[in-house]
């Protein structure tokens, strides 16, 4: 997946500077100006998609969907770019707009947008300094970001350049809120077009698996989910999937058995395949 986080990672100038250096090289392009930022951005989202990339990744704490002018923008950027430190308030405004213009991006593609939302990261400042990032001293973060994820959906949807997208929560205590939010956006041109992601990081275990699948049955379409996914860096995290499929079976089967769903073999098995495989071999595409 494309996983493009750190074009909007403004918060350090020296880092972030640091990085759009890197992207200028892997673009072929000096980034002087938003303008190059955002044409460095299309080379290498170009470049994924033609080496058979249909999704993208992005992990934030919160969603972002401030007001903002492309001026604004454009002198927000130039600040971070002389290497001066933001306002919170342009930091948001630079995300939000960053956040748009992929969405964007992925439309135009056909693609995916993945969003995972919530974490707390790098909370203990001695280890991050011994370790650095993604070490283990993450958690489950308690941000209220169901306004801006609405405005996000719908600015795109305004004008119908909402991908396909996948949210997924870290926060169990939004599982109701992302199940709720995707019907908003169901527009029948595929189905299940806006999904609540599987079970994430802290909650891809059995309780937070089935939280996750019975939020979505009570609120949505379960028929409709795509399913587990692997985190493909790890070769060990492979069986999660017969995990999930167990799980998944052993829901069904005890409704069945308290009559709360009909004991039609065929029926629940091929609504179990969908889930399981077809469902997500139709909703990507490859």
């Amino acid at each position: 997946a494309w996983r493009p986080d750190a074009a909007m990672a403004v918060e350090n100038p020296a880092a972030y500077n640091a990085y759009l250096d890197r992207l200028g090289i892997a673009a072929g392009i000096e980034i002087r100006t938003f303008n190059h930022l955002m044409e460095a951005l299309h080379i290498r989202h170009n470049f994924f998609h033609e080496n058979g990339c249909r999704l993208s990744d992005h992990g934030v704490e919160t969603f972002y969907a401030d007001e903002y002018t492309p001026a604004e923008i454009v002198s927000i950027f130039n600040k971070v770019r002389a290497g001066r430190q933001l306002l919170p308030e342009e930091i948001s405004k630079f995300k939000s707009a960053m956040c748009y213009e992929f969405g964007l991006m992925d439309h135009a593609k056909g693609w995916v947008q993945q969003w995972h939302v919530g974490p707390l990261r790098n909370n203990n400042t001695r280890m991050f300094r011994l370790l650095g990032p993604d070490k283990g001293f993450d958690s489950i973060g308690d941000a209220r970001y169901g306004k801006a994820l609405a405005q996000f959906l719908d600015r795109l949807d305004q004008t119908n350049q909402l991908t396909k997208t996948i949210l997924y929560n870290i926060n169990p205590a939004d599982n109701e809120l992302i199940a709720t939010m995707i019907g908003n956006f169901q527009d029948g041109s595929v189905p299940g077009k806006i999904q609540m992601g599987a079970a994430w990081w802290f909650l891809d275990q059995k309780e937070g698996i089935e939280r996750q699948l019975n939020a979505l049955s009570n609120m949505g379409l379960l028929s409709r989910f795509v399913g587990m996914l692997t985190d493909s860096r790890s070769y060990l995290s492979y069986p999660r999937h017969e995990y999930f499929r167990r799980i998944l079976c052993n829901i069904l089967g005890n409704e069945v058995e308290k009559g709360e769903i009909p004991p039609d073999k065929e029926w629940l098995g091929k609504m179990v395949e969908n889930i399981c495989y077809y469902n997500a071999v139709n909703y990507f595409g490859f």
